[in-house]
């Protein structure tokens, strides 16, 4: 089996204030056990005090601290999420400013953008980078704060997303026993605004258009969003393990993006006999956008139920309208 050799050294996170769907109804004013009922979470985390740069840096210093390596022996950060601190500049250099000591190392920063899928994204290009010489240790942070961004009207969306920040330090696997098998994304640009926040870009300029709840806030065409997952889902699946080793039904742990409560039984509905190797934690973090995936990752590498050798297949959808994937031999 050909492997990109990547290995995954250590993980970390940080997740803010735990905030129950009872507090969802009670804050606005929601029918007693709609949030749950609906959405499917019970518990998620939204930030009070944090900035995404924080968090972010408290997740990396776990994830350091565990790895073994000091700040000397990483080569580059990544940031890969869906949100940040400032349009300017840009979030990874941010992190590394809420770094202690981050000022004394002159690692490189750059961002991958592709909102929900941005790790799973950033996870393939860093396979990429990793080349045992002027990339041997590379940082990967998930760190997302959604819960300022959504509109308390739209019931839909206030009762489903939730903040956190994952760091995930890879090395290049000089052994050859660890890494990506492949990593694809496919994007359907039918579904490119059916998950948007308009205001705040250059098309919608904050001079031009003051805040508005509905212009500034995430919103989602959900019915159509499930549609087209849906019918494109399938195809993607069938493409990516045309040519793998592997069938999709053979990999040992499928981590799911942490879409919804409907996104996820549509996936279990497609494919019955992954659900068994299907991991989740939506009921009690929410959609935690980008950071979901890697947040399951480490969860699950922390409890012991992801071990060394697992092939691991890490997939999702994200706005745009994208479907990605990434597998991999832990």
């Amino acid at each position: 089996m050909e492997l990109k050799p990547i290995k995954l050294l250590s993980s970390g996170c940080y997740l803010p204030k735990v905030i129950s769907s009872e507090e969802i109804d009670r804050k606005y004013n929601l029918a007693a056990g709609y949030s749950e009922k609906f959405s499917g979470v019970k518990f998620r985390h939204h930030a009070t005090h944090e900035s995404i740069g924080w968090m972010g840096a408290r997740a990396f210093e776990e994830a350091l601290e565990k790895s073994g390596l000091e700040l000397a022996d990483i080569d580059l950060l990544i940031s890969a999420g869906g949100t940040y601190d400032y349009p300017l500049p840009n979030q990874a250099s941010i992190i590394k400013k809420e770094l202690k000591n981050g000022q004394n190392h002159t690692f490189g920063c750059i961002d991958i953008d592709c909102t929900c899928l941005s790790f799973v994204s950033a996870f393939d290009i860093a396979s990429k980078f990793l080349d045992g010489k002027q990339y041997k240790n590379i940082a990967i942070i998930s760190s997302e704060i959604s819960s300022k961004g959504l509109n308390p009207l739209n019931k839909e969306t206030i009762s489903l997303f939730g903040d956190a920040a994952v760091a995930i330090i890879v090395a290049f696997d000089s052994t050859l026993q660890h890494g990506i098998i492949k990593g694809s994304i496919t994007t359907y640009a039918e579904g490119a605004e059916l998950t948007i926040i308009k205001g705040g870009g250059n098309k919608f300029f904050f001079k031009d258009y003051p805040y508005d709840a509905y212009l500034h806030s995430f919103q989602m065409d959900g019915i159509k969003l499930l549609r087209l997952a849906k019918k494109k889902i399938p195809i993607f699946i069938s493409d990516f393990f045309s040519n793998t080793p592997l069938k999709f039904g053979e990999v040992s742990w499928v981590l799911p993006h942490q879409a919804s409560k409907s996104g996820l039984e549509i996936f279990y509905n497609l494919f019955p006999e992954i659900k068994q190797k299907s991991l989740n934690n939506l009921i009690n973090r929410g959609n935690c956008i980008a950071a979901s995936i890697p947040l399951l990752l480490h969860e699950n590498i922390e409890n012991g139920t992801i071990k060394r050798g697992d092939i691991l297949f890490l997939t999702g959808t994200s706005a745009g309208f994208s479907i990605g994937g990434c597998l991999l031999k832990y």
